[in-house]
């Protein structure tokens, strides 16, 4: 319990370092990724005060979610979502699907959302880097999709966006694609656009810089 504590604390005043340098009315919200931890440590990380969690596979999170239903956890699903995994995804009501990556996968996602009369809310995943093994949108035509599922999709509310760093050693790289996906969230905002979920544990603190407001943190949390 005591490493989690100073790692948590550890994370916070790195984000907060940053937060103040650059913007200190940014309100940014940390999603716990526990993904590679079990009930029991999610446990420990949500007496600490952490009470949102990702995980990247629809039956990990249904596990953890029957493990865990004593407890009122926000619970996010931030993987690559398969389409014969959409059903138990909308059964879960997840807070908030972080990786829609298509046109094609929200208007599936909104097909079975309607017939289950479920609303979802949800983020379109941007390839910022534009990098092959990556899912999602390109970046230039994000606002044109974002529109066309806002307008389109009735059973999902379009929250924001998400992406996923630059896979690179390279900072500048980085930055560079959060800063793309951060000008499509800014285009976004008189859309309803919330949240800019980008940084994950070894780029966090360049993703608040580049004004993220959201963050999907695991590794440096748990191990």
């Amino acid at each position: 319990m005591k490493k989690y504590e100073e790692r948590y604390d550890e994370i916070l005043t790195n984000i907060e370092k940053v937060r103040v340098r650059v913007n200190q009315h940014q309100i940014v919200k940390i999603i716990a990724v526990s993904k590679s931890v079990d009930a029991k440590e999610i446990s420990q990380m949500y007496d600490i005060g952490q009470r949102a969690f990702g995980e990247n596979r629809v039956q990990d999170l249904k596990s953890k979610v029957k493990e865990l239903e004593n407890l009122p956890i926000e619970w996010h699903f931030i993987g690559r979502l398969q389409t014969n995994k959409i059903n138990a995804l909308i059964d879960l009501n997840p807070t908030l699907i972080h990786s829609c990556s298509s046109l094609e996968l929200a208007k599936e996602i909104d097909k079975r959302a309607k017939v289950k009369n479920r609303t979802l809310d949800i983020l379109l995943q941007i390839n910022s880097a534009k990098e092959e093994q990556k899912a999602g949108v390109m970046p230039e035509l994000a606002i044109e999709i974002y529109d066309e599922i806002a307008s389109t999709c009735s059973n999902l509310n379009l929250k924001g966006v998400m992406s996923i760093g630059a896979h690179t050693e390279e900072k500048r790289v980085i930055k560079e694609s959060f800063k793309t996906t951060y000008d499509i969230f800014e285009k976004l905002n008189k859309q309803g656009a919330k949240y800019c979920s980008m940084g994950m544990s070894n780029d966090y603190e360049l993703a608040v810089e580049c004004g993220a407001n959201m963050l999907r943190i695991g590794s440096v949390l748990f191990h």
